[in-house]
C-alpha cells in the first residue's frame, strides 16, 4: 500500500513584504514520479528548499520522508537526495574524487564505499574515465555523475531540478528511462522542468503560478480539463492558457 512520502498542508513563506509561496497543499505518494512545474518566479524552488529543510516555512505545515519540515530540517537533509539544475559537483575533481566526497558527505559507511563508487560509475558509464577531470566531461556525462552522487546513499525521495537542462534528447531520453526505474524500485522522484514533453511522465503534476497553485492531477487528466475544446492540445497548451491567468 503506497503511503505519502511528502505532505503539504497551507505551506507560507514570505520574504519581507513579498509572498512567494501563498497557501499550497499538496501530497506525493511513495514511489511516485511527481512534476512540480511552472515559470521562473512561480514559487518553486522556494517550495523545494523548504521541503528539503533549507528554508524555514513563514506558516502551514509539512513532512518529507516522515519528518516535519518545521522542526526536523537537518533529518530530511539526511534522508533526501538533492540534484539542482546548475552543476552541483567540483569541476576541479574527478568523477571518481567527486564520488568519494559525496560518500563522506552522507556519512555513506566506509565499507561500502568500493560498491558505491562502482555503481555510480556504472550508472554514469564513466568506468573508463573515473580519473578524467569532472570539468573536461560532456555536458550529458557531468548530470548522470551528479544524478548518481544524489543516490549515493540511497535516499527514499530525490528532488531534480531542471535535470535535463541544456542536455541532448537522446541522453534525455535515457535520463528519463532511468528515472522510471528508480520508481520502479519504490524511490520517489520529484522533479521541475520546463519541457512539457517530459512532464508526461510524472504520474500527476502540480502546476504553480504567483505562489499559488493553479492545476494538479494525472497530466493527461489535466490537459482534458484545462483545454476540454482542444482534442489535439497538450501540456505546452495547458501552461500557456494557465499562466497568461496570472
Amino acid at each position: 500500500m503506497y503511503h505519502d512520502i511528502v505532505s503539504v498542508k497551507d505551506l507560507v513563506k514570505r520574504f519581507g513584504d513579498f509572498t512567494a509561496v501563498k497557501d499550497i497543499s499538496f501530497s506525493v505518494k511513495k514511489g511516485e514520479i511527481f512534476g512540480f512545474l511552472g515559470p521562473n518566479g512561480a514559487g518553486k524552488s522556494t517550495t523545494i528548499r523548504m521541503l528539503c529543510g533549507i528554508l524555514t516555512p513563514s506558516s502551514g505545515e509539512g513532512s518529507v520522508a516522515g519528518y516535519d519540515i518545521l522542526h526536523n530540517p537537518e533529518e530530511i537533509k539526511r534522508s533526501i537526495g538533492y540534484m539542482s539544475q546548475k552543476f552541483s559537483l567540483y569541476e576541479d575533481m574527478t568523477p571518481f574524487e567527486n564520488i568519494r566526497f559525496y560518500l563522506g558527505v552522507y556519512s555513506v559507511p566506509q565499507g561500502i564505499w568500493k560498491e558505491r563508487t562502482e555503481w555510480v560509475l556504472e550508472m554514469a558509464d564513466l568506468k573508463e574515465l573515473r580519473n578524467r577531470l569532472t570539468k573536461d566531461l560532456p555536458q550529458g556525462w557531468r548530470q548522470r555523475l551528479a544524478l548518481g552522487c544524489a543516490l549515493i546513499h540511497r535516499p527514499e525521495i530525490i528532488f531534480l531540478d531542471e535535470p535535463t537542462s541544456g542536455v541532448d534528447p537522446v541522453t534525455r531520453r535515457h535520463f528519463w528511462e532511468f528515472i522510471k526505474g528508480l520508481s520502479e524500485k519504490g524511490v520517489t522522484v520529484f522533479v521541475t522542468t520546463h519541457y512539457m514533453n517530459e512532464a508526461l511522465n510524472c504520474g500527476r503534476i502540480v502546476m504553480i503560478n504567483n505562489g499559488t497553485i493553479v492545476v494538479s492531477g494525472a497530466p493527461l487528466e489535466v490537459i482534458k480539463n484545462v483545454c476540454p475544446e482542444k482534442p489535439d492540445a497538450d501540456l505546452n497548451d495547458v501552461f500557456i492558457r494557465l499562466m497568461k491567468r496570472g
